[in-house]
């Protein structure tokens, strides 16, 4: 399962949540606004354990770009810095999308 469909999954069971605890508010049953407190909780976690590990390939991903830079500026190879740098900057984008 990827990371996309994993948040995606953590945010519908925090919406399933909210509603859940919502109806327990309104009807003023207890046990099933506790319930649906935990599954908001739950599914926060889901998402933020999927950006966590998107955040992860992206500082892989900005580390061996930036090495394939650095490697093509020593041996004087233009396109090796140029996609180590796409690469960097790839990596860079990725944990930001992801904070």
């Amino acid at each position: 399962m990827s990371n996309e469909s994993k948040r995606a999954e953590g945010a519908a069971e925090e919406l399933g949540g909210k509603i859940k605890k919502g109806i327990g508010q309104l009807i003023g049953n207890e046990q099933m606004e506790a319930e649906g407190a935990a599954k908001e909780l739950k599914g926060e976690a889901k998402q933020e354990a999927a950006k966590a590990a998107e955040r992860v390939k992206g500082a892989i991903e900005e580390a061996t770009g930036a090495i394939k830079n650095r490697v093509g500026h020593l041996i004087d190879n233009e396109q090796m810095q140029a996609e180590g740098r796409a690469r960097e900057l790839k990596g860079e984008a990725r944990q930001k999308a992801n904070e």
